[in-house]
């Protein structure tokens, strides 16, 4: 180990002293909600030889940070961390320089304030603490609320952290991180409570889950901070005394109160709760979602279904209230109706959380700090430090795994989307992919079915456009031949045109005698019609026929008649009559016809993002049934020596695949099949988690008699909250502290093991005193 290094610490070492804190500054204004862990730099010298200054850094979470003099001794306390080699009598490293802490900066993030809370040390020295707002200006702390509002968010982020598992922070793991036990001790956790009550009303200012929108007193980080810290560890009556003041003020706050109550089987009190909270807010949805819970958990699917639509009313903008929708139709085995809420609910794009957003520049060194007096055996600690080590000797990861499974676009769904996405696999785990896609197909506008009615519109605007000509063709025609006549009576000489009144007048004398002594008789007499009945006579075509009598037209009619009707009949038939006037029936016509009256009268368009769901989850599914195949095929082969005949990488893959698919045993088995090949600390966590959901005691212990060897050997030394803790917590709560305790006395590792059931004790989890 480096002797400018903290000997129990992992740290980054700078290029330039102070980098870390430009890094810092240039980040503020992207920090969106709780802000990052906090960051401690500080500055080492060597008094004995002429050597530069050197800066390093690292990363905290549970620091008491409620006054600069609780910071100032964390950073004093950094100095007994040093790794000085003293120089013995035999040894050879008397000319060995020895590094002290010269100063040093710590950065917490004030979440209500949106300013960044300063400390600066110097060793030895006076304590200096400032602020720094979003644009990196600095300023004086004159309000001693600031403090108080640091401190509840230092704690905060301690409890929501995620960075437990390698792929913690959106698939980041955040290396330098150190862990400190935010709450100690009972006192601790009061002073937290007392704090976070007064700041209470204040909360929605932290911001909320990403699948909610808008933050509100109930659904934010304070409110979910303190439900995941009593719940995690099944303390919820102490939750509900703290939200029950808090109720008194706000009736909406009822919903927090009323999940306390419901957590420790007090379920008559809960109701009482939301009845009273209902009569003074009968709109508030979040009171209507815990009734929803309550109900679809007693299987009363029907009462559940009305109180949802009542919420996605008073709720229209929250995919909350649609998914509760959504699932509740699926509880009712109404698959169609479940797609068609899950169409309907609203996405919102997901934020990056504030631990990616902390760009810090790339340091010189990394110093990773290991505990090499850990009890245990060679062979494993050297599999833990290959593990922890980045520079790892097997080369890039890639070489190790399928691309087809890098590929895989499920790994990066977040938010509003991960939520639908688990619903889909939720249909497809009871009913099955095909039928999945018969239902999908059934309320949903196919690729098909649109392009034929785009067809039809298509055609229908091509015989618009056609009739439109022809029209325009029977008034230019009609035009024509009036000119023309026209013309032609003006080029006419003045004789001719005497001659004809003449013949005319003497027609129309023979005419009204021949009437007059018998009508319909006619022998020499021709009838010439005027310009008026000339135009009437006018043909559309030039090979118009010859002009018919009136009884040939009259039967023409007669006949046009029923010819008519057989059209309009046809027509509805969907039966096309061809340009040459034979009846014709086109099969293509009659399949548009059907479509556009049928496919389209009941469907919706499906939304881009829920169609690329469906293609995320098929590509999952063809992925998993390949690889369940091939395995299958190889067990059949041979028994033995499966775990080799994939690396584990891929086996990690297949188990984060079939864990995604909700197939528990398959996951289970490729993570243990990893395990075997390498040393993981994810699979380990992966099967701690699947264990723990099933109460299995002797899996669990296991696993966690192979974490506290890990935990120990990188100085992991916070107890709560933790995926250690969080399972055992959870075996006590079923099975009880005695029962939980006999089983691991046998373990090997269970002198690390004793202190999360001596916290189970002190903060009195339910289930010690069984």
């Amino acid at each position: 180990m480096a002797q400018d290094a903290l000997k129990d610490i992992t740290e980054f070492f700078e290029n330039d002293i102070g980098e870390s804190i430009i890094g810092r500054n240039d980040s503020l204004a992207s920090f969106r909600e709780l802000g990052p862990p906090d960051l401690c730099h500080i500055i080492k010298t060597n008094n004995k030889v002429s050597t530069r200054d050197i800066g390093s850094y690292h990363f905290v979470l549970g620091t008491d940070t409620s006054s600069s003099a609780t910071i100032a001794a964390y950073l004093n306390s950094l100095s007994y961390s040093l790794a000085e080699e003293q120089a013995g009598w035999f040894s050879n490293n008397k000319s060995q320089p020895s590094w002290k802490i010269r100063s040093g900066t710590y950065c917490c993030f004030n979440a209500f304030s949106r300013v960044d809370m300063r400390v600066e040390v110097q060793i030895p020295g006076g304590v200096v603490s400032y602020l720094v707002d979003l644009k990196g200006d600095r300023h004086p702390i004159t309000n001693n609320t600031l403090w108080q509002e640091t401190y509840i968010s230092g704690i905060l982020r301690a409890i929501m952290d995620d960075n437990d598992e390698p792929d913690g922070n959106d698939g980041n793991q955040l290396r330098g991180l150190r862990k400190l036990d935010a709450i100690k001790s009972l006192e601790a956790e009061q002073r937290f409570l007392e704090a976070a009550y007064s700041e209470f009303w204040k909360s929605w200012q932290l911001g909320t889950e990403p699948e909610v929108q808008v933050a509100t007193y109930v659904s934010n980080h304070l409110s979910n901070g303190i439900m995941k810290y009593f719940g995690d560890s099944y303390r919820y009556d102490i939750a509900s005394e703290f939200f029950k003041n808090l109720a008194e003020k706000d009736p909406e706050v009822s919903v927090l109160l009323a999940r306390s109550y419901i957590g420790y089987d007090e379920e008559i009190k809960a109701i009482e709760v939301l009845n009273e909270a209902l009569k003074l807010k009968p709109q508030s949805y979040s009171l209507i979602l815990v009734q929803i819970d309550f109900l679809r958990k007693k299987k009363r699917y029907d009462m559940a279904l009305k109180l949802a639509k009542l919420a996605v009313t008073y709720a229209p903008s929250e995919f909350i209230t649609w998914g509760t929708l959504a699932e509740v139709f699926f509880d009712m085995d109404d698959i169609e109706m479940a797609l068609l809420t899950l169409n309907s609910c609203p996405m919102f794009t997901y934020c990056e959380k504030d631990s990616n957003c902390q760009r810090m520049p790339m340091p010189s060194r990394l110093n990773i700090a290991m505990n090499y007096d850990t009890k245990s055996s060679p062979e494993e600690l050297k599999d833990i430090k290959d593990h922890i080590n980045p520079t790892d000797s097997n080369g890039d990861f890639r070489e190790h795994v399928q691309m087809d499974s890098l590929r895989l676009p499920a790994t990066s769904l977040r938010g509003t989307f991960l939520k639908a996405y688990e619903l889909l696999v939720k249909i497809v785990r009871k009913i099955g992919w095909n039928k999945l896609l018969y239902y999908r197909s059934s309320v949903f506008v196919m690729e098909e079915e649109y392009r034929v009615q785009r067809a039809s519109l298509e055609k229908k605007q091509q015989e618009k456009n056609a009739e439109r000509e022809r029209t325009v063709s029977f008034s230019r025609t009609t035009e024509n031949k009036i000119e023309e006549i026209a013309v032609k009576e003006h080029l006419e000489s003045p004789a001719k045109v005497e001659e004809k009144e003449e013949d005319k007048k003497e027609d129309t004398e023979g005419k009204g005698k021949e009437n007059a002594e018998e009508e319909g008789e006619g022998e020499d007499g021709l009838v010439d019609v005027d310009l008026e009945n000339k135009l009437e006579e006018i043909s559309l075509s030039s090979d118009a026929p010859a002009p018919k009598s009136v009884e040939e037209e009259k039967q023409e009619e007669q006949a046009e008649e029923p010819k008519e009707e057989k059209q309009e009949l046809e027509k509805k038939n969907s039966v096309v009559i061809d340009n040459n006037g034979n009846d014709s029936v086109d099969d293509d016509d009659k399949a548009l016809n059907e479509f556009s009256q049928y496919s389209f009268k009941d469907k919706r368009l499906c939304e881009r993002w829920l169609d690329n769901l469906f293609m995320v989850l098929y590509e999952d599914l063809r992925f998993y049934t390949s690889f369940r195949d091939e395995m299958a095929h190889l067990k059949a082969r041979e028994s033995k020596h499966i775990a080799y005949r994939k690396t584990y990488m891929e086996w990690e893959t297949f188990g984060d695949l079939a864990l995604r698919l909700q197939h528990t045993d398959e996951a289970k088995e490729a993570y243990l099949y990893s395990f075997e090949q390498k040393y993981s600390s994810k699979s380990l966590l992966r099967l701690l988690d699947i264990y723990s959901n099933e109460y299995n005691i002797q899996g669990s212990l296991e696993i966690i008699n192979r974490l506290v060897i890990l935990y120990e050997f990188t100085f992991t030394n916070n107890i709560y909250p933790n995926p250690i803790s969080r399972s055992i917590f959870k075996l006590v709560h079923y099975h009880g502290l005695v029962k939980v305790m006999n089983a691991a006395l046998g373990l090997t590792n269970f002198e690390l093991i004793q202190k999360y059931f001596d916290y189970a004790k002190k903060f009195k989890v339910e289930g010690y005193n069984l």
